[in-house]
């Protein structure tokens, strides 16, 4: 089995990409790249089984509703909304990462990482052009993924990694990691991860993605399935790191 992840960024020159093969016993990373356009990414996702994108892969759909009515000029009084502006800036499954790890996602409505979301919705929907419908709860040929989530589900360093002066804690992590994950080979692709942050949440992407594809992550229930279908659903590895294989 071929897995990928990608690390998504507004450009290019910050998006990562990781390609990792699965086989009996063992799982080796192929590929890996600081530099990711729009083709290279769509052909990775046609090569992979599944990948994992760290990304929103939609708005709140209070949000869309707010937005739209405002745009109409139909918004009353907004503060009057049940949950007010936390059902704008949070979707659903941001809701349950954050009851179930005590993490909280950036808003996608009211952070930076809308700038991020924007270039997503544009790869899903050119996606969609060659490959038919996309289903953003990640049933299809990619799934939503937080690496900090999946670093907090299995239990590794979750923050603080990603400071441009953190390359001690950045190194920490990839020992501990590779500690937990002596079956996997990284090649030539080891101080890739040890220099950039980028380069391992893309490894953690494609990590976790083979946790969606082996279903060893928390899925909506039936009631959230309508909402994660438009908003996104971020995948919560369930099972240790060492089950993946």
């Amino acid at each position: 089995m071929i897995t990928a992840g990608v690390d998504l960024a507004a450009q290019p020159e910050r998006t990562a990409i990781a390609v990792i093969e699965w086989s009996a016993g063992r799982a080796a990373i192929k590929e890996a790249a600081s530099y990711g356009d729009d083709q290279t990414i769509l052909h990775v996702i046609r090569q992979a089984a599944k990948t994992g994108i760290d990304c929103p892969f939609g708005w709140p759909d209070a949000f869309v509703l707010f937005v739209t009515e405002y745009h109409a000029h139909r918004v009353d009084v907004p503060a009057s909304r049940p949950g007010s502006r936390r059902n704008l800036t949070m979707r659903r499954t941001d809701v349950v990462v954050h009851d179930r790890l005590r993490l909280t996602p950036l808003s996608v409505s009211a952070d930076r990482i809308a700038h991020v979301a924007f270039r997503c919705a544009d790869l899903l929907a050119q996606l969609e052009a060659i490959a038919g419908p996309v289903d953003r709860a990640g049933t299809g040929p990619v799934a939503e993924v937080y690496p900090a989530a999946s670093l907090r589900s299995w239990g590794l360093t979750h923050n603080g990694y990603k400071k441009k002066t953190a390359t001690d804690i950045l190194n920490g992590l990839v020992d501990h990691f590779l500690d937990q994950v002596p079956w996997l080979d990284c090649g030539t692709y080891e101080q890739d991860l040890r220099r950039s942050h980028d380069m391992f949440d893309a490894v953690i992407a494609a990590m976790t993605a083979r946790a969606v594809a082996i279903g060893q992550v928390l899925l909506p229930t039936a009631d959230e399935l309508t909402t994660a279908t438009s908003e996104g659903w971020i995948m919560i590895p369930r099972k240790p790191i060492s089950a993946l294989l």
